[in-house]
């Protein structure tokens, strides 16, 4: 359900190579969640540095929405991106397992592509 990689580099250093390995792959960037600055921001504590992207191949959100309006529920694609131990982590739900929830296999292979990309795309940062 989870695909997760270990990155030696830096949350920054790994964020910003999350993003050129977005555009790489042709996927846009719609929105980065600070999730430890956004806490501070409501008066809570919270130590670990945590980043979540919302990405997005607009082609390929096109197909699914088409079929089902109600698969914008699961759309943008999110990419989580977290300290832990002496690295960052960075990790999804496969887009696979999301679209089983819907029960449309014919759109399986959309999820399959979109899931190979974003893949590579944590692959690369990661590296």
């Amino acid at each position: 359900m989870f695909y997760r990689v270990q990155s030696n580099k830096s949350l920054a250093e790994t964020a910003q190579a999350l993003e050129a390995a977005s555009q790489r792959h042709k996927f846009g960037i719609m929105a980065v969640h600070d999730l430890k600055a956004k806490m501070k921001e409501k008066g809570v504590d919270f130590d670990r540095e945590c980043m979540i992207f919302e990405v997005c191949n607009p082609q390929q959100a096109k197909r699914v929405l088409e079929a089902n309006a109600a698969i914008s529920t699961a759309l943008p694609c999110r990419i989580s991106m977290f300290a832990e131990g002496n690295g960052v982590t960075l990790a999804m739900l496969r887009p696979t397992a999301l679209l089983d929830l819907f029960h449309l296999p014919e759109l399986r292979s959309v999820a399959e592509e979109v899931e190979e990309v974003l893949t590579k795309m944590m692959n690369e940062a990661a590296g």
